[in-house]
Parts: C-alpha cells; structure tokens; sequence
C-alpha cells in the first residue's frame, strides 16, 4: 500500500512536470504539489514514525487533530477509541517513556482525588533510594534444575500471527537488550522469536502449536526439542486467557499466511481456532503429571501454567491435586478477564473470567491456605502499565507482572481496533508486508525497553518513597482505596474474607467463606462432587 500511493505520486509529479513544461500555465501545480512530494518522501523513509511511513502526507491528518485538541490532550496521545477506557494519563506515560522523553506532568494530580474508586499509596517521612537493576525473582521450585532469575517486569503472551513478523523481532530486541523475558503466545515458537536472542517464555496453548503432530495431538519429542532451546528459559501451559476463557484461542484466516500456516501446522484459508480445553489431561491430577512430563523433557526448566479464575472449586481442586501428588508448577500466571486479546466474542471478552484482582487475591491465599505459597511463584498480567500497577499487584500477591497492552504501545500501537482484520495502520497486529514495513525494529526495540527500564525505575522511586527496601515488604494495606466519599479502606481491609492462615484448608474446620468449593473440589476431577444445589443457590 505504502509503495503503491508512493510511486502514483511520484508518477503525478512526473506527469505534472510534464505537462507544466508543454504547457507552462501549468507550472504554479508544481509550486503546489512538490512540496508535498518531497514531505511524502521524507515519510516514507523516517522511522520513527509508523502511521507516516504507512500513510506518507495522509498520516499528518491525525497529529493535525491531535494538535488541535485542549491543552492537556498533548499529554494524551492515544484518541479515546478503545471500548475498555483506563486512565489517559497512564497511556501517555507509557509512549512518553517509550520514546525516552520527559515523562513528568504539570499541574500536579490530574485525578479526582475525591472520586469513589481512587487509588493512592501513602509516603514514608524517611524516604529511602532504591536500586532499580536489582528488581528479579528467582523462579523455579523443588523440582526444578535450571532455576531463571526473571525480571519483575516481561512481555506478556501474544502469538506471531496476532503479531507482525517485525513487531515480534522489536518486543525479543528489546527484552535482549533490557535483560527481560518475552513471551511467545500459544501460536508456536517462530525464528522471529529466536533470532534475535531474547529470553523466552515459551506458551503451549491448548492447539499445542509447534509440538503437535499431524492430528493436532501434543507432540513429546517435538516439544523436547523446542524446549531445550537455550533462549527457552521458561514454559508456560496456557489453560485459559482472560479475554476469552473458556473458548480457546483465535487467529482469523486473512491473518493466516504460508509461513504461519507452517510454523502452527494449520491449513490455509481458515479461522485457526485453537481447542477450548487440552486433550492430553482431564484431571486435577493428570495436569500435575503433565506439567512433571514438560519440565523432564525440558531438561528441568520452570514449568507453570497460565490460567484465568473461573470456578473456585475447580482451582482448589488443582491445589489438591499438588498436595496429593508432590507435583508442584514452578509459578502460575493470573490472568485477569480484563485482559486483552487480538479477537474475542464480544460477551467472552465482556463478561466470562473473574477480574484481576480479585483473581490474584484468591490465588494468593489459597494457596497459602494449601501450604503451596513458598514452592509457587505468582505471575500477575492484565492491565499493567505504571510503577503504581506493578506495586499494587506485588502488594495482593504476586512476584512478579507481565504487561501486553503497553508493551504494543510502546512498539506504536494507536489502538485503532483493527487486529483482528489485518488492516492495523501501525504494522503491529498485522501480515501484510506492506503494512509491516512501517514498523522499524531497529527503531520500536528500543522503545519497548525503554517503557521498561523507565517503569522499573517508576517502580523503585515508588518504593522508596513508602519508605519501604523492597517489593517484598509489600502488604495489601499498602493500596489506599476511596469506596465512599467519606470513606477510605485499604485492600486488606476491603478483602478480609479472603484471609487464611498457612495450612487452613488442609484441615478442618475449613474457614467458611472456602468451605463450600474446597469440600466439593477434588484431585481426580474437575467436576462438582456435591450434589446439584436447589434452585436459586449459587453454585461455588
């Protein structure tokens, strides 16, 4: 598309030229349109820039807009178009510190500090300065050889095929050059996750794309082979996703070229839509001895699972399933139904999938509850884009976050809402080459670790600031929250029923408020084991 209008413009020139030099009436066309040929050229070769060297002239229509907005939209760059509005601030700051700029705003707070939801964190008056390089956790429990000492900050799973080629070279170059881990998504480990040498976080979904066999069935050798690549540092089992648990994973057919169709092993001309549940286990128990078979083939490396919380009972029912056999994952990641996704039904990206938080919070405290918190490490993802989102989920439970959402806008992405039509202005969630070539990896790898150097540091100032030495010493009632006008808690306060002490669920009586899902989950099934409940009864 973008050589396509470039070179009819230049051929208009041309004919212009032309016609001005038979016909020299003509020639004030010159003074008109040469100028914006040669802003188009500029365009067309910059590289900082996706929307110009996509668009060349066209482009400069939407920083126009841009420019003539209020005042304190400069320091909103991104239009409000997304269905899911969060905090402009926080978008801004993430393509500010992307692109290495002045971060900081004036004014003072742009948020309501009144308004019922507001959140806050409270300062020490002994402040302290924190080392911001010395944020990783070690991940890897009882059974792991190969421990990985993780930052507290990686690229969230999205999948080539959801992503441009290019977009997955930036997002590995920057974890490379920032010393952080990428995530490949369930759609297979591709060269453009590997060439550039990245840490890899290495996503086997449902489809078991890149370890499966010719019937769609998980391939053991296939995934011993990937999986002992040394960028692999760890492997993540994907059961479910916030955006649309319970579905499964989907890549629609416009996105599906040759080369994706053979690194997924998918045929062409078709939706790729991955299974909503994995055929190789159906139990509690069989997803422990599944996750022991990848982390042997693997050569010991951690092995978790990723999961959005749906039915209380049936997570319980997988802590059960570790004490009964000793099999442990070596982290689990929460995702919240918050989260994003490149296509989603409407309803399962609405309204399926319990929130983040109270996700995280109940993770957290039951398996504290199953004596299991000191083997498992707690991965938080949705949402995440500021040192304030990091230091409010490490203080409800988790070790560490990933972030999707910021990550592509640090790569450019304007949220146009187009990935799952191929048609994305800014060459991130697309396979058109054309399209693509707008992305400069050289360029947006340099931007994504930027956003995250810059957050860590947000982070560590953050933590400073409280007075505390670091994210360990985070507690829920650190997080101030305003519920009422006139009434402040903080998430210890708000989540009380959530509390258990070490070892509470493995013996009676069990705290009410897990009473009911713990008696009905079980190791060998997912299933409810109580009897059906009468009419108007909630189910657990």
């Amino acid at each position: 598309m973008r050589t396509i209008f470039m070179s009819a413009v230049l051929l208009f020139l041309v004919a212009e030229a032309a016609a001005a030099y038979f016909y020299p009436p003509l020639l004030w066309t010159l003074v008109v349109f040469a100028p914006l040929v040669l802003v188009g050229l500029y365009d067309y070769f910059q590289h900082s820039r996706a929307v110009l060297r996509n668009f060349p002239v066209l482009g400069h229509f939407r920083y126009m807009l841009e420019a003539i907005r209020p005042e304190i939209s400069q320091y909103f760059i991104e239009t409000e178009t997304s269905g899911r509005p969060f905090g402009r601030e926080e978008r801004s700051v993430v393509y500010q510190r992307a692109k290495g700029v002045r971060d900081t705003v004036p004014f003072g707070t742009i948020r309501d500090v009144y308004e019922v939801g507001y959140e806050w964190i409270n300062h020490s008056l002994k402040p302290l300065e924190i080392d911001a390089t010395h944020m990783r956790v070690s991940v890897g429990g009882p059974h792991c050889k190969a421990p990985y000492s993780s930052s507290i900050l990686n690229i969230s799973a999205m999948s080539f095929g959801s992503m441009s080629s290019n977009a997955i070279l930036a997002l590995n170059h920057g974890a490379r050059e920032g010393n952080f881990a990428h995530n490949t998504g369930e759609g297979g480990l591709s060269p453009y996750h590997t060439e550039p040498g990245g840490d890899l976080i290495w996503q086997v979904g449902t489809a078991y794309f890149g370890c499966r066999d010719e019937d769609g069935r998980f391939d053991v050798d296939a995934y011993a082979e990937k999986a002992s690549h040394p960028n692999v540092k760890m492997i993540e089992l994907k059961l479910s996703q916030g955006a649309k648990p319970g579905h499964g994973g989907i890549l629609p057919a416009a996105k599906v070229t040759p080369e994706i169709s053979s690194i997924r092993g998918v045929p062409m001309g078709k939706d790729v839509l991955s299974p909503p549940y994995h055929t190789t286990f159906s139990t509690p128990i069989g997803l422990m001895e599944f996750i022991k078979t990848l982390r042997d083939r693997s050569g010991g490396k951690p092995v978790g699972f990723k999961l959005c919380v749906g039915k209380r009972r049936e997570f319980m029912a997988i802590c059960k399933a570790m004490v009964k056999t000793g099999i442990t994952p070596d982290f689990i990641t929460v995702d919240g139904g918050e989260g994003g996704t490149g296509a989603a039904p409407l309803e399962f990206a609405n309204r399926v999938g319990a929130p983040l938080i109270e996700s995280l919070i109940f993770v957290h405290t039951t398996l504290i509850g199953f004596s299991l918190r000191d083997k498992i490490r707690i991965v938080a993802s949705g949402r995440i884009m500021t040192g304030f989102d990091l230091i409010k989920r490490l203080a409800l439970g988790a070790d560490m976050c990933n972030s999707a959402r910021a990550m592509m806008m640090a790569l450019g992405c304007i949220q146009a809402r187009r990935c799952n039509s191929n048609l994305c202005p800014v060459g991130v969630t697309t396979q058109d080459p054309e399209l693509t070539a707008g992305l400069v990896v050289s360029d947006k790898s340099k931007r994504v670790k930027n956003f995250h150097s810059g957050t860590i540091i947000a982070m560590a100032e953050l933590l400073g600031a409280m007075g505390l030495k670091g994210p360990g010493q985070l507690r829920p009632w650190h997080i101030m929250r305003r519920t009422a006008p006139n009434e402040i808690r903080h998430y210890g306060e708000l989540y009380e029923s959530y509390s258990l002490a070490d070892g509470a669920l493995l013996s009676d009586p069990v705290p009410e408020y897990y009473r009911r899902a713990c008696d009905a989950a079980q190791p060998e099934s997912f299933d409810n084991t109580l009897d059906p409940e009468p009419s108007g009864v909630v189910s657990v």
